[in-house]
């Protein structure tokens, strides 16, 4: 029995072989291409007579499936892809593939690149394109707790000072900051390095007397401040190690949209720039100058006196869970007046994956609101922030 069935096998694979010759000196004849009827000879039970041998049961499936397709002399090779997978078939149909793309890098999340050049996409290989929404500020909410109540409003500017009201010293505060680039390589262009950016910023403040029912818990102020920003990337070596990474220039408005008395509003343009010394420290700085108003349309004449008209600040990432910052404001006058403000943020778990922080601030000085711009008050604020998401 065993003789009988190996002769059966081997007559069926000669006739197998002999068709497969036939069809494949058919498609090699350009001028005579090969018949669909004598492809249509093979079946899918010969393939399947092929029993143990596998390589040819395969090869016999590969070509019987081809032929289920339009006659053809040659079969085109798809291009290669990243990843596919297969749809599941409708009505019967064959299952069509799916080509998913796969990001080759990070870009302005890419970690190998460090804070400011991610921060300010300052090179191609940190760049995330124009008009996507991203943090610029922290984005918070917080309770925070002064040293005394505000005190009542007022501004050198005639009819511009406000009424007593019985607000409390603890209050919340909600904070929002986004930014998006407008456009990209505008000097550098096709330098295969740096790429320099225009943003605009939106950034906005809130003080809600929460805990304070007995005047129905409203908003104390509203600040706005929208900003026009260029950054021009650099990479000068400074002394100990440190990197100047970009300059700039910018145009900003703050106002908290109050009617009379309780307007406040002004705008500066300012030199900005910025350097770090590795992924642990960086130091960035603003210088500004206030765009002179109309007198009679002043609310604040003399808000650089009190808010300042430079800036610097200084972060330390202690570790990778832990940040420490300073900013300092002054006027660069005999009085020094301005503020300091001290921040430490901790992250809320895995800090490469999530940009949500425990932050905890305190300030001093002048500018803590825009309407309470010439009061000095010391205000600690402790919450939740959302940082460069």
């Amino acid at each position: 029995m065993t003789t009988t069935r190996t002769h059966a096998f081997s007559a069926t694979f000669m006739a197998f072989a002999a068709s497969l010759g036939s069809a494949a000196a058919g498609a090699q004849a350009v001028d005579k291409p090969a018949s669909p009827l004598a492809d249509a000879q093979l079946t899918w039970q010969q393939c399947a007579a092929l029993g143990n041998n596998n390589d040819a049961r395969l090869a016999c499936f590969d070509r019987w499936a081809q032929q289920q397709t339009l006659p053809s002399v040659s079969v085109p090779v798809a291009p290669p892809v990243l990843a596919s997978t297969q749809a599941p078939p409708v009505d019967g149909a064959m299952p069509a593939t799916r080509v998913i793309s796969v990001a080759t890098t990070e870009g302005c999340r890419d970690r190998q690149y460090s804070a400011l050049s991610r921060f300010w996409e300052l090179e191609n290989a940190t760049d995330c394109g124009t008009f996507g929404f991203r943090g610029y500020r922290p984005l918070n909410v917080s309770v925070s707790a002064a040293t005394k109540k505000p005190q009542v409003p007022t501004s050198p500017s005639p009819d511009h000072t406000g009424d007593p009201i019985a607000y409390q010293a603890n209050e919340m505060r909600i904070g929002l900051s986004v930014r998006t680039k407008l456009a990209q390589g505008l000097l550098t262009q096709n330098d295969p390095v740096k790429k320099d950016s225009l943003w605009f910023a939106y950034s906005q403040q809130s003080t809600w007397q929460l805990f304070n029912g007995a005047i129905s818990r409203p908003f104390r102020t509203t600040d706005h401040e929208p900003e026009l920003m260029y950054v021009y990337p650099t990479d000068f070596k400074l002394p100990g190690g440190w990197r100047w990474r970009y300059a700039g220039v910018g145009l900003v408005h703050q106002s908290n949209g109050q009617t009379l008395p309780l307007s406040r509003s002004w705008n500066r343009v300012y030199l900005m720039g910025g350097a770090e010394l590795g992924d642990e420290f960086q130091i960035t700085g603003r210088i500004w100058k206030r765009i002179s108003e109309d007198a009679a349309k002043d609310d604040n004449p003399d808000i650089a006196d009190y808010i300042g008209r430079a800036e610097i600040t200084g972060r330390w990432n202690l570790n990778r869970d832990n940040t420490l910052g300073v900013t300092v404001r002054n006027n660069l006058r005999d009085s020094g007046r301005g503020s300091v403000k001290l921040e430490w943020l901790k992250a809320i778990g895995d800090p490469t994956k999530s940009n949500l922080r425990f932050h905890t601030q305190l300030f001093h000085g002048y500018g803590d609101t825009l309407v309470d711009y010439n009061r000095k008050r010391t205000v600690l604020s402790i919450g939740l922030s959302l940082v460069d998401f």
